[in-house]
């Protein structure tokens, strides 16, 4: 009888006949994400290759153009400058206009920008136009951390550990190949800095991909929404959190710009071979890519950033010393060194995030955060080459650099605490 008795249990169904058909709704969901996450990444790689890229070729551009030595010094100061006005503007054109439509006007504005500087005549043409570029990379700046928490509120880590680690791609990458694309075509700068207007069109189109359902979505969800609780409320100039945020967001990026602006004249005043010491830049660059993606990830599991900031400042200060003591017997050590200490910028992008509870906290806590951040960072490279002017040598500027550091690390462990910028009143 048990013999013939049919078995009832339903049977088991494999991981492959659990997921949802390719039509379905939860998989149409589903590719729609991956297409939003990979058009950030994307979007993510144009924040920086208008800066990175410049440097290489900026001699022949001087020649060509007949660009002084103080506009050319200026042009390291812009960068800041731009970021921190065109920043502040980033939470009003949000609000109106949906955080989405913005950050592709700004893809727009790098392209048109960068595309036309490449053809530019005249030093005020390329200066106008790399302000445009500029404007359209402030803006995704600002707005990036945000799209990041309403898009992917459940892996904000990861998320921001991807983006994080486009930029520092992006970054090295210009740097990198800047040169390669202009010998390719004669050895014309005009179209190494090109190449990079293309890729910010490319980023335009890949958007294009993105369901029109889950970028009408995310247009309503990242928006400033007019009825967020406390909204009205939230006076970021009295909160001792967003100032912490902020100055520690403008120490770590003074230490990135005079980093990128004079390591390796540095290395090349202890007698580091000029491709060794443009390599040993590379080194503290690249490191980004593989560190921004883990550090995120970190940062939110922790319920304080405050040890992850401290760790991250040790390695900056024992790099310094390093450069200070011997820096051409350690170099690739002190290098190391300081791009984990380069790090400090994905967690200040990290606790961007962490530290409001809204959508439109987020916003105006980010523009907050960059803009006084940058307009901090703009003399700092200024100060450095004048102090090592001023003295024929590094020691000064490196101690500059170490308490510029340990202020980096008082004012991260306080914006560190578990604590959102709605507590402070």
């Amino acid at each position: 009888m048990g013999l013939l008795q049919r078995d009832r249990t339903p049977p088991r169904r494999s991981a492959v006949h659990d997921r949802p058909p390719a039509g379905h709704p939860d998989a149409r969901m589903r590719r729609g994400r991956v297409l939003l996450a990979l058009a950030l990444v994307l979007t993510a790689f144009n924040l920086r290759p208008a800066i990175s890229g410049l440097g290489p070729v900026l001699a022949e551009v001087r020649d060509d153009l007949g660009m002084s030595a103080t506009v050319a010094g200026l042009l390291t100061s812009v960068p800041a400058l731009c970021f921190a006005v065109f920043g502040v503007t980033a939470p009003r054109l949000a609000g109106r206009f949906g955080a989405v439509r913005v950050v592709l006007a700004g893809l727009v504005a790098i392209s048109v920008g960068l595309g036309v500087r490449a053809v530019a005549g005249d030093t005020a043409v390329f200066l106008a136009t790399s302000t445009l570029a500029l404007a359209g990379i402030a803006v995704g700046n600002v707005l990036m951390p945000v799209l990041v928490r309403r898009f992917f509120a459940d892996r904000v880590g990861l998320l921001t550990g991807l983006y994080s680690m486009g930029m520092a791609l992006g970054t090295a990458g210009a740097a990198a190949l800047t040169i390669p694309v202009s010998r390719a075509f004669g050895g014309n700068w005009r179209y190494g800095l090109a190449a990079w207007a293309a890729l910010a069109v490319l980023a335009l189109l890949f958007w294009l991909l993105v369901p029109g359902r889950s970028r009408g979505g995310a247009e309503r969800r990242a928006g400033e929404g007019p009825a967020e609780p406390g909204q009205r409320r939230l006076r970021l100039t009295r909160s001792p959190t967003a100032w912490a945020l902020g100055v520690f967001f403008g120490l770590q990026a003074t230490a990135a710009y005079v980093t990128m602006g004079w390591l390796p004249q540095i290395y090349r005043d202890a007698g580091v071979p000029a491709s060794e010491a443009g390599m040993l830049l590379a080194l503290v660059m690249g490191l980004g890519a593989p560190l921004s993606f883990l550090i995120p990830t970190l940062a939110t599991r922790m319920r304080g950033q405050g040890p992850l900031v401290l760790a991250i400042g040790l390695c900056g200060f024992a790099g310094y010393l390093g450069l200070w003591l011997a820096p051409a017997g350690g170099a690739w050590a002190w290098a190391v060194l300081l791009g984990i200490a380069n790090t400090a910028f994905t967690v200040a992008l990290t606790m961007i995030g962490l530290r409001a509870r809204t959508g439109a906290g987020v916003i105006r806590l980010s523009a907050f955060a960059q803009s006084v951040g940058y307009l901090l960072s703009v003399p700092g490279p200024l100060l450095v080459g004048a102090l090592n002017e001023a003295t024929g040598g590094w020691s000064a500027p490196l101690l500059l650099l170490g308490a510029l550091l340990a202020a980096q690390v008082c004012c991260g462990v306080l914006a560190g605490r578990d604590r959102c910028v709605e507590d402070d009143g």
